[in-house]
């Protein structure tokens, strides 16, 4: 692709994305995959993460008034899982403008949902450093503007039970729960559950003040292992 191209394709992804960059190089190493070159988005990734987080966290703790910890906690996974960040990735149509290197091109990168995650949450952090922490957070909330406007409490299903509907839909068997140590005195108990699933070839752990929020914790980390 020559430079007028490429210069044409960002202004255009900069026009979806809702936020035009004062230095464009920062948003060009956001889409830079780490198999096209050494100087690639992962640290941009590690700081797009955390600001996507306290974003969607935020908007969360104010819409949802009576809304308990565990269940933000699952709306939030809902959103920030890497399945979800990759469809709006791609509504910001950010595959044609990956950099990649040959093998990732040839083997469908640029559809890859962990790639696209990543490169928007690399883009999050990019808008970050080249704006402020009020601008970022304005910009990455308008990405997020229909799912916060369509979720619900009343939809919000615990996480075994969407780890079974999944597993289910997969054909795959049950999750199996086995808890594997109970420490502390009786009134301040720490349980600790392993959750092991055909998909992965070793259990997940999952910690509580219960053996039900143990599970609860469990089948989370399995969905985003799935995810």
């Amino acid at each position: 692709m020559n430079s007028e191209a490429k210069h044409a394709r960002l202004h255009q992804l900069q026009g979806r994305l809702g936020y035009t960059f004062a230095d464009v190089s920062l948003l060009e190493l956001a889409l830079t995959h780490r198999s096209a070159s050494k100087k690639n988005n992962e640290r941009l990734e590690f700081l797009g993460d955390s600001l996507v987080n306290h974003v969607v966290a935020g908007h969360l703790f104010v819409a949802f008034e009576e809304a308990a910890e565990g269940q933000l906690s699952r709306l939030r996974a809902k959103l920030v899982r890497g399945t979800y960040l990759a469809q709006l990735a791609s509504q910001f149509e950010l595959g044609p403008c990956l950099s990649l290197g040959s093998g990732e091109r040839k083997s469908g990168g640029r559809h890859r949902e962990s790639i696209l995650a990543d490169a928007l949450e690399a883009i999050a952090g990019a808008v970050l450093l080249d704006s402020d922490f009020e601008t970022a957070c304005q910009v990455i909330s308008v990405w997020f503007v229909d799912s916060f406007q369509s979720l619900s409490l009343s939809d919000e299903r615990d996480a075994k039970t969407r780890l079974q509907e999944l597993l289910q839909g997969r054909g795959h068997p049950l999750p199996d729960y086995q808890m594997t140590s109970v420490e502390g005195a009786d009134h301040e108990q720490i349980f600790t559950v392993l959750c092991r699933v055909e998909p992965l070839s070793e259990g997940v752990q999952g910690i509580g003040k219960s053996r039900r929020t143990a599970e609860q914790s469990a089948a989370e980390k399995v969905l985003e292992a799935l995810a």
